[in-house]
């Protein structure tokens, strides 16, 4: 199994043995990033234990494991908590150990509160910074609001945070982790059909050297007609001297 410390480059067999988690089932692996006290770590607790609470000790990057059904087959999932990102001088101060556990995992949960705006500024930097990490693939990302439930101290109205998904390509989800699990589950089962689809092993290459195989060559026809004459004026001759 990978741990976040040492992860394996991809393309590697490593890397391809940590699609596979206990037994034998594939293994999907989700990094949950967002704003100090955005609720993240009571997110991943919710989706694992579908139990709320509300209160937590200052985050240490735990990696939470459960299994989930997806379109008949159960996936192995690891959502690896994080610390809280800050911003210094309008730039992010991300640790060398959250962007290891971004580059280690297979899709990534943004999170931001509608009780805090600056939490929601930080999503378009964070998602660009999670692409730079995977250059070349494309990650699969979903932005989550949380607190829908304190309308009272909102300062984020979620339709923004709708617009800015779908503006860098994200599923969006508005949730209350205190109050809705559904929601939360949703989020999490979105990205892991996601990643599902994209372990499954693609038929085209198959398919392309299957084309590449040459067919067997049609008989040349000028070809046929020098052999019978050939043949014919053979014919002719033996005919001629008998």
């Amino acid at each position: 199994m990978c741990t976040i410390a040492e992860y394996p480059a991809q393309g590697s067999a490593a890397a391809s043995d940590c699609c596979v988690g206990a037994a034998g089932r594939r293994l999907v692996k989700i990094a949950v990033v967002g704003a100090s006290g955005v609720g993240k770590t009571a997110l991943v607790v919710r989706f694992l234990t579908k139990r709320f609470i509300g209160d937590y000790e200052r985050n240490a990057g735990n990696l939470y494991t459960r299994q989930v059904q997806i379109e008949g087959e159960t996936l192995a999932i690891q959502v690896q908590d994080t610390p809280g990102i800050q911003v210094h001088e309008n730039s992010l101060s991300c640790s060398e150990q959250l962007n290891r556990c971004i580059r280690w995992a297979d899709a990534v949960v943004i999170v931001f509160s509608i009780t805090d705006y600056k939490s929601y500024e930080l999503i378009s930097q964070l998602h660009q910074h999670v692409q730079q990490l995977h250059l070349g693939t494309r990650l699969p990302v979903v932005v989550v609001a949380n607190k829908a439930d304190l309308l009272h101290i909102k300062q984020v109205d979620p339709q923004l945070g709708l617009q800015l998904a779908s503006m860098l390509g994200c599923s969006f989800y508005e949730v209350s982790v205190s109050e809705n699990y559904s929601d939360v589950y949703s989020a999490f089962h979105v990205l892991c059909k996601e990643v599902s689809h994209k372990q499954q092993p693609s038929s085209t290459p198959e398919k392309r050297r299957t084309s590449l195989i040459p067919r067997p060559k049609s008989p040349n026809m000028q070809d046929l007609k020098r052999r019978f004459k050939q043949a014919l004026s053979a014919k002719v001759r033996t005919v001629t001297s008998v």
